[in-house]
């Protein structure tokens, strides 16, 4: 195959995240956002070293396994990838990534990894609790748009008023939002979206939060600081803007309720949702959110779990992966603690840890983000647990600076897993047991495969539906010391406090 070379063939799988494996004439190409069972058109863009990888120009036959898509923007739209496939369908695919990333790394282990079915997340429509929408136009010069990103552009934005992820609460707010602007140009008030390319006009971001449990709504408007202070074409001022906005948000009828409004300036030339001023308009700047008994209060900016259900998935079984290792009958009776101290690093605002800390002696969290290590602080003091001792700073510093030394390790790092240096540190440990929870499956099969050079082996391992139709997928993994003794994992444990 050439570049620029225009291929036909047939999708043979997916690998991850998103590689679509195309079979045709000339060879073996790589074409994302290509469906297993398709047979598609692409051209190819990349050709090195016998590697090619392609761009999709057209599906000419669905697979055998798509179905009509519940919604009218999949495809348009950049956010899912696999809506017109059976749910369960879907999650034989992600499984399938899912070992066949890990099956080359635990092959050079002795014993034999325990790789379990994936699991399901509990909802898989209206599950998110957490959208940034981006301001911006479908074509260009066209109307204001208020969506996601179009699939493979930067630029154009598609309305997604009818998005099945999120709850019906999510497309009110959107809806209201995009008229009450969209209105307001028509007026001829001098208000536009933020241009990513000139970086000038007012409008960013869209950030919507809603718990699962409670039902409480944080929203805020991002916009830069171009009208701060000024009266805008059109004869209004920024604030009577705002409070216009405010009102219209207020007046809507929700299932859930709206517990805060704000406004957050950002400047950053970056499309990313950031604060550089953070001001309430109405209510309060957090909501508080429920998960497996605990109680969480949640900021703008908090890390959080985007699928509240999901994540009380993914923390049982992290529990039930670790519960023997730091009770022998995990539940009622606490002098049945083996008293460990347990290192939950890359903690975010907590949630692991105080998962952690009624059956452990001490639970150190590190966490880089200031803001997630005080509402960590917070959450904790909410939940009374006192046990908790949360760290603000790169985990590959703090490790120097901790005195007490770990009985067992939770790993839950960003995307791009765990850095080198710390790696190291972290096995330099030789504690029996380390729980690796990733969301990017690619990273976990790297760093294991350090893991399993320097003495440990991997014992269990799931994938967890975290994010249905997506691309994205957790994985929990179960690493044990070689060196360590044998006798724990024999003993029976009472589960029940892993499925509270």
């Amino acid at each position: 195959m050439k570049k620029g070379q225009i291929i036909e063939g047939i999708v043979e799988r997916m690998d991850f995240p998103n590689k679509g494996i195309v079979i045709c004439e000339d060879g073996v190409c790589t074409v994302k956002n290509a469906l297993p069972g398709q047979k598609v058109r692409a051209a190819v863009n990349k050709a090195r070293n016998g590697k090619y990888e392609g761009r999709l120009l057209e599906v000419l036959e669905p697979s055998p396994a798509e179905t009509k898509s519940p919604c009218p923007h999949f495809g348009s739209c950049g956010g899912c990838t696999y809506l017109s496939f059976p749910y369960e369908e879907s999650l034989a695919v992600k499984e399938g990534q899912v070992r066949r990333l890990l099956a080359p790394v635990l092959a050079s282990q002795d014993t034999e990894c325990r790789f379990e079915k994936i699991k399901e997340s509990p909802a898989v429509y209206g599950y998110r609790n957490k959208m940034e929408f981006t301001f911006g136009d479908e074509v260009k010069d066209g109307p204001l748009a208020l969506g996601m990103h179009k699939r493979g552009s930067f630029y154009d934005i598609v309305s997604v008023t009818e998005c099945r992820i999120v709850e019906e609460d999510y497309r009110r707010i959107l809806r209201c939002v995009r008229d009450y602007f969209a209105a307001q140009q028509e007026q001829g008030i001098g208000i536009s979206f933020y241009h990513r390319l000139r970086h000038t006009g007012y409008l960013r971001h869209l950030l919507v939060r809603r718990a699962t449990r409670t039902g409480e709504i944080l929203i805020a408007l991002v916009t830069t600081s171009q009208m701060k202070g000024e009266t805008v074409e059109g004869g209004m001022e920024e604030q009577e803007i705002l409070d216009g906005l405010k009102e219209r948000l207020l007046a809507l009828s929700l299932d859930g309720r709206i517990v805060g409004v704000l406004h957050i300036r950002n400047d950053a030339v970056a499309d990313v949702v950031r604060s550089d001023e953070t001001r309430v308009l109405y209510g309060q700047d957090y909501f508080y959110e429920e998960l497996l008994g605990l109680k969480f209060k949640i900021s703008a900016f908090s890390f959080f779990q985007t699928n509240s259900m999901g994540a009380e998935v993914l923390y049982r079984t992290a529990r039930e992966y670790i519960a023997r290792y730091l009770c022998d009958a995990p539940g009622e009776d606490e002098a049945l603690r083996k008293d460990k101290v347990v290192y939950d690093l890359y903690s975010g605002t907590g949630t692991i840890a105080q998962l952690m800390a009624p059956v452990a002696k001490k639970v150190i969290g590190v966490e880089i983000v200031e803001e997630a290590v005080l509402a960590a602080r917070k959450n904790a003091e909410l939940n009374g647990l006192h046990n908790c001792n949360f760290i603000a700073g790169d985990v590959l510093k703090v490790l120097d600076e901790i005195e007490e030394k770990p009985d067992v390790i939770i790993l839950d790092p960003p995307r791009d897993g765990v850095h080198p240096k710390a790696l190291s540190k972290i096995i330099g440990y030789g504690v029996a047991h380390i729980l690796y929870i990733s969301c990017k499956a690619s990273s976990l099969a790297r760093d294991l495969e350090v893991f399993l050079s320097r003495g440990y082996e991997a014992e269990r391992c799931v994938a967890i539906d975290q994010f249905p139709w997506t691309t994205g997928v957790e994985c929990v993994c179960l690493l044990t010391n070689r060196k360590s003794k044998p006798d724990s994992a024999e003993k029976t444990v009472d589960l029940k406090w892993c499925r509270a």
